[in-house]
């Protein structure tokens, strides 16, 4: 019988927890999925190959209140690159001076304009780090995480650059 009303005492407090979550208007990052921009068009100064510019267009394009279209002069805002880099350091070092584990980095410095040229996001600057541990003896086995790292990275990097774009206030 104590066990059930513990039991019983939990689930009325998950409960309860839950009521007063939804009545302050909580709501978890991203979990519907809707952005609202605050604006119709933008550009993406990427070049066509870019596989950050493809990813970011794709997520974009996927959003039901903005569109992605190829001319400047057509968009409401300009998303400009202003510089984006990929770096891979030595972290740590065995005993025998060999490396042991790499810290991958990648940066996108970024700036976004409206139609006359007037910035609406000055240049923002999203870093990103992840570890690698490596060895010897699987070397192809490591440039295989390192790239899936990287795509990762790249990942996260667009849904970040979403929500900034989503916070520009005009």
């Amino acid at each position: 019988m104590r066990a059930s009303s513990l039991l019983m005492t939990r689930a009325l407090g998950a409960l309860l927890l839950a009521t007063v979550l939804a009545a302050c208007g909580f709501q978890l990052r991203g979990s519907n999925g809707a952005y609202n921009m605050p604006f119709q068009s933008i550009y993406l100064a990427f070049g066509e190959t870019s596989p950050l510019g493809n990813e970011l267009k794709r997520n974009l394009r996927a959003l039901d209140n903005v569109r992605v279209v190829g001319k400047p002069e057509e968009a409401q805002a300009r998303f400009e690159v202003v510089s984006e880099a990929r770096n891979k350091a030595i972290l740590s070092l065995n005993n025998l001076g060999r490396v042991r584990e790499y810290l991958l980095g990648y940066t996108l410095v970024f700036q976004v304009r409206d139609t006359n040229g007037q910035l609406l996001l000055g240049p923002t600057e999203i870093t990103l780090h992840r570890n690698l541990a490596f060895s010897e003896e699987a070397v192809l086995a490591k440039e295989g995480e390192e790239a899936l790292l990287y795509r990762d990275m790249q990942s996260d990097l667009v849904q970040q650059i979403i929500r900034r774009l989503a916070a520009i206030k005009t």
